[in-house]
């Protein structure tokens, strides 16, 4: 996926016609970020948006106190930070590179244009916001339903992306905040996990799937 076609793989510029997007194109920029930098914080007033070109980003938010919960971990072609694009509002989280990443930024300035030349494109909008909210009814969901076994298990399988073999992006604690339940009760999860065949751990990072069928079981309300 070369820098100009990122723009396609997302729910909101994919809809665009072709002559639209070659604009956006022109107009994108590439960032780097090192391990731990942010693309953006909690609080801040925004001025674009950005989408995963390389690497992973972790979604997280933070309390009054400091605390810190990490809300979703998010790859290649992931869209993150466009909520101010249609409320006018600061920050709602903070994106920090798990590693070497590479973003795509877009204006909204220049994302306004195109939807005010083409407002059947706000359709994309209405997906975008729809899935949102679909997330947070599974989230509830999980919540009440899940003891901490079960939502270990299933971040754990979305953090694999489908591969039975993937390095893990989170320190402990951040796992932990991810899961909604203390790093003891987290790593007795996993050692559940491991003890029963369906996972072996080398190390803090090496993970690797050896039953999903059974983790995807004990990950369903």
């Amino acid at each position: 996926m070369t820098k100009g076609r990122v723009l396609d793989q997302t729910d909101l510029f994919g809809q665009m016609p072709p002559d639209l997007l070659d604009q956006l194109r022109g107009r994108t920029e590439l960032t780097k970020l090192k391990r731990n930098e942010y693309a953006c914080q909690q609080g801040e007033v925004a001025d674009s948006l950005f989408i995963v070109f390389s690497g992973r980003v972790a979604i997280s938010v933070r309390a009054s106190d400091g605390r810190e919960a990490v809300v979703a971990v998010l790859g290649p072609g992931a869209l993150f930070g466009e909520l101010p694009l249609f409320d006018g509002g600061v920050r709602s989280a903070d994106a920090r590179a798990l590693g070497t990443v590479h973003l795509v930024a877009v204006q909204y300035d220049d994302v306004r244009r195109v939807l005010q030349d083409r407002p059947e494109v706000l359709w994309a909008v209405v997906r975008i916001l729809s899935r949102r909210l679909r997330a947070t009814d599974e989230s509830l969901a999980d919540a009440m339903f899940l003891d901490v076994t079960g939502r270990t298990a299933k971040h754990l399988l979305q953090i694999s992306a489908g591969e039975d073999d993937f390095r893990m992006p989170l320190t402990q604690e951040e796992l932990a905040g991810m899961v909604g339940a203390s790093r003891e009760r987290v790593n007795k999860a996993i050692a559940t996990f491991v003890k029963l065949g369906w996972l072996d751990v080398d190390g803090r990072t090496r993970y690797r799937i050896l039953d999903r069928r059974e983790l995807e079981i004990r990950a369903t309300p």
